[in-house]
């Protein structure tokens, strides 16, 4: 939990009365490597920050999955479209390593907004990070290159190429694994 606390305090200022309504509030949870956090037609019912491992968003797209977006350790993790009208998802969240969360339902959070001195300005500052990744994301699909987007891919998540199956980072840069490998070979000797 302490990671969490942590996280928390980056972005509000928190009293010690404030953290103990968080450690209520947030409850420890743990899913296998494999293991879906959310299924795609199910409601998305926590925000889940990620103490420990990492997941992938994903959607089937005519019989293909296509992964968009990763999360590790530090993060939170939530389907935003579904969680706050609590309306059937369109995405998977899935553990790609054993994963360690603490989550929070749609009540807990309300009370977290209600209870926590700085909570609401939580809430705005956690919502304007995901929005911002998204338009960045989106604006990404339709101006760069496949190279381009592994590129980023590798800025943005360094520490994760060795943890993340290929064919998942293929399919994040909107490619299929032998054009990933091409691209990967380009690089590599500086052409």
């Amino acid at each position: 939990m302490e990671l969490l606390i942590q996280t928390i305090k980056k972005l509000i200022a928190v009293s010690e009365k404030d953290v103990a309504i968080i450690e209520k509030l947030f409850h420890r949870k743990l899913f296998k490597k494999g293991e879906h956090l959310l299924s795609a037609g199910d409601v998305c019912r926590y925000i889940v920050f990620i103490e420990r491992g990492l997941v992938r968003y994903y959607i089937h797209n005519d019989g293909t999955e296509q992964t968009h977006y990763f999360n590790q350790a530090g993060e939170f993790v939530c389907d935003y479209p579904s969680f706050l009208p609590q309306s059937p998802s369109h995405n998977n969240i899935q553990a790609l390593e054993d994963t360690t969360v603490y989550q929070i339902g749609a009540e807990g959070i309300q009370r977290l907004y209600r209870e926590v001195a700085n909570g609401e300005k939580f809430g705005r500052v956690a919502l304007e990070h995901v929005f911002v990744n998204v338009i960045n994301q989106i604006v990404s699909l339709y101006t760069d290159t496949p190279e381009d987007r592994y590129l980023k891919f590798l800025s943005t998540y360094p520490e994760l190429v060795q943890r993340i199956p290929q064919y998942y980072i293929a399919s994040y840069v909107g490619v299929k694994a032998p054009s990933l490998s091409r691209i990967r070979k380009r690089l590599a000797s500086g052409q």
